[in-house]
């Protein structure tokens, strides 16, 4: 899964779809080239960085986003791209010095034309598939790609591989900032707090918006103790931090609760998703800005964990 934003997604798709349709025309300028004796500016094409310097290859080299490229359909987008030029090239010098198409070339060049624009096909369909599993707002992975990405997570917990905490995070008192600046300061600050996150999470962990001014992280590798440790940065760093919100530039501190849960191999998904979800309402009732665990002892009432006891800030 993509981890860019919407508006990030967006540009993308948009720059790949400008870029493709540019070299369109640059592949009728070489088949005009080739067949019409047309040559033109075509001695850009025979240059060994050519590649390079044509508008997709500017983008694919340049601009995309880092997050691309490490999609193997990035990756095999440029091998195709690069072997286009060198054929298109080849037929060029050919048609040049006056020698016939050879068909081999042709044929080569048709054939590497449908492999480019298969794997463009495919990343644009990866770009397409990240963009309808996030949160239209905060960029967040949505609910939809929650529960089959944590099944998969489970298996990987079931085989042993490695264990993953859930992170039930719910930002304090958001109703009030709704009611005392607006619903826009309030997504404002959603948006914030998503940022926030992701730049304080690990490479390999998400963020789910599960509803309103709740979020679940998954944790991937991560015990609780590793978990705790991950939470506590990301609500220590957030405690810390003035949002400047909405038009007005509203500013404000805010703070976070979080429960913390195992991702069990012999429970049922919403099963670990409900304790992670029991420990947060500890959290906040406990007086918020505050992280707490899971244990058994939470469903029989008779004692819970508080992994911070710090007053909130």
């Amino acid at each position: 899964m993509l981890r860019m934003d919407p508006s990030s997604l967006r540009r993308a798709a948009e720059q790949l779809k400008r870029t493709t349709e540019e070299h369109a025309t640059w592949h009728e300028d070489v088949l005009r080239s080739v067949f019409c004796d047309d040559f033109g500016a075509q001695d850009a094409v025979l240059a060994s960085a050519a590649h390079r310097d044509c508008s997709f290859g500017r983008w694919f080299y340049d601009e995309a986003p880092n997050s691309l490229r490490d999609q193997p359909a990035f990756v095999a987008t440029g091998k195709e791209h690069q072997r286009l030029h060198q054929v298109a090239a080849r037929m060029l010098r050919a048609a040049k010095g006056g020698a016939p198409v050879a068909r081999p070339d042709f044929e080569d060049l048709v054939a590497t034309s449908a492999r480019l624009r298969m794997q463009v096909d495919y990343l644009r369909s990866s770009i397409e598939a990240a963009l309808g599993n996030r949160d239209p707002l905060t960029g967040a992975l949505g609910r939809v790609a929650m529960l089959p990405d944590l099944h998969d997570l489970r298996s990987g917990v079931e085989h042993g591989s490695q264990p993953c905490t859930l992170v039930f995070m719910d930002v304090d008192q958001l109703k009030l900032i709704n009611d005392e600046h607006g619903h826009g300061v309030g997504d404002a600050v959603l948006c914030g707090v998503v940022a926030h996150v992701q730049e304080h999470l690990r490479g390999q962990d998400r963020v789910y918006r599960y509803g309103g001014d709740e979020f679940l992280l998954a944790l991937p590798g991560a015990d609780l103790e590793v978990g705790c440790a991950v939470a506590t940065r990301v609500r220590d760093g957030l405690a810390d931090k003035l949002f400047i919100a909405g038009s007005a530039g509203v500013a404000l501190h805010v703070t976070a609760s979080f429960g913390l849960a195992l991702l069990e191999p012999d429970e049922p998904v919403p099963a670990s998703i409900n304790r992670a979800d029991q420990a947060l309402l500890l959290a906040k009732t406990a007086g918020r800005n505050r992280l707490i665990k899971w244990d058994v002892a939470i469903t029989t009432g008779t004692r819970w964990h508080r992994i911070d006891v710090e007053e909130p800030r």
